[in-house]
């Protein structure tokens, strides 16, 4: 019989064996759904900020991981990218954090988060990015500056509801309002300086997974578990266009609006809905193309020209205008959530795994690394 190896148990610690099991379950569970780069005055990209599944909103630092690690992304498995360190870390929501956006660019500029908790909130960005403690201690001393909770809704008897979650928001500097796609089919405008609703937007049937803000227009468009995408006026808060993408009639299903997004002329808009991406000419009011892709679209962008998707698949798909598939480039995350763009072109997806791809105006990936956790 073969010899039978022998392990040593006397030093055996249980507790850590316990938290090592914990963390590596947490590094393979752990999901990014947004990230967004910092305002800088310094072209070239360099600090990421990314909202986590575990409700944490931290930075990270491109050019430490792209002098920290040292290693051939085509030959790595996941398992074996490196852990990056944040620069800053809020454990901003109880729950889920879904989205993360930075309110103006300058110095005064606001880090705005939302989650399943159902709040908004924002930090002073030159405060929190120049925090000098551990990271982990610094949840404590990261207060909000500015905090807004959905509404409840009174129901039979006079009982509230669960605060909604927040999906997502956009933010209007000019008009000093931020916007959120919330759980409860609505869609609301908050006032940055009073922290107050401004307007409702009511009309969807069930609850929303994106928002964007029309600022040339003062109009914001929103994307739906009902299937649809509406536009809205940021004046009365009526809908003033409702948009339902043309589906193979064979499709009896109705998939959600789960990506939305404008070009830079605010005359294009990308609907992500099932397994197809929808074009919209905003002015002609007409859908113009149906591309259809191998999974379910989860985010889209528009870089210059072309347009930018990514879905439940490690690939970063680019289209042109009339639908043709111009390039493919594999990324880390299995599922990808989130797709982001620097000025310089330089591109962020994050996903399922804790992972941030971040690849260059010319496809080659400049790092690739794990969200630590705190």
């Amino acid at each position: 019989m073969p010899e039978k190896m022998a392990i040593d148990v006397r030093n055996w610690n249980e507790d850590s064996y316990r938290e090592t099991i914990l963390q590596e379950r947490e590094s393979h569970c752990r999901t990014v759904f947004r990230t967004v780069f910092a305002p800088s005055s310094n072209p070239i990209p360099d600090i990421i900020v990314a909202a986590s599944s575990d409700g944490s909103v931290a930075s990270y630092s491109i050019s430490s991981c792209l002098s920290s690690f040292d290693m051939d992304y085509g030959n790595s498995s996941n398992e074996q990218l490196p852990a990056a360190e944040p620069n800053c870390f809020i454990q901003a929501h109880d729950g889920p954090a879904y989205d993360v956006k930075f309110y103006e660019s300058g110095e005064d500029s606001l880090l705005l988060s939302c989650g399943d908790d159902g709040r908004i909130r924002g930090w002073r960005w030159n405060e929190i990015a120049k925090l000098d403690m551990p990271t982990h201690s610094q949840g404590a001393h990261s207060k909000p500056v500015i905090e807004m909770v959905n509404p409840q809704h009174k129901g039979p008897w006079g009982a509230l509801s669960p605060i909604p979650e927040n999906n997502a928001i956009a933010v209007d500097n000019r008009g000093g309002s931020i916007y959120a796609a919330a759980g409860d089919s609505c869609a609301y405008c908050w006032d940055v300086e009073t922290s107050r609703i401004k307007m409702v937007y009511k009309g969807h049937s069930d609850y929303l997974h994106c928002v964007v803000a029309r600022k040339s227009c003062n109009q914001i468009i929103t994307g739906s578990e009902d299937g649809t995408a509406r536009i809205w006026d940021n004046r009365s808060g009526k809908c003033i266009q409702v948009m339902s993408p043309e589906r193979n009639e064979r499709l009896k299903d109705i998939s959600c609006v789960s990506s939305i997004a404008l070009d830079a002329s605010e005359s294009w808009l990308a609907c992500g809905s099932g397994r197809s991406l929808f074009v919209w000419n905003l002015l002609a009011h007409e859908q113009i193309l149906r591309i259809s892709t191998r999974t379910s679209c989860q985010d889209v962008l528009f870089d210059t020209n072309q347009i930018v998707t990514v879905g439940a698949e490690p690939l970063v798909s680019r289209f042109d205008m009339n639908g043709m598939n111009l390039s493919q480039i594999r990324c880390a995350p299995q599922s990808v959530f989130s797709v982001s763009r620097h000025l310089s072109g330089v591109i962020a997806v994050a996903g399922y795994g804790g992972l941030i791809d971040v690849i260059s105006q010319f496809g080659s990936h400049l790092c690739t690394f794990h969200c630590k956790a705190v």
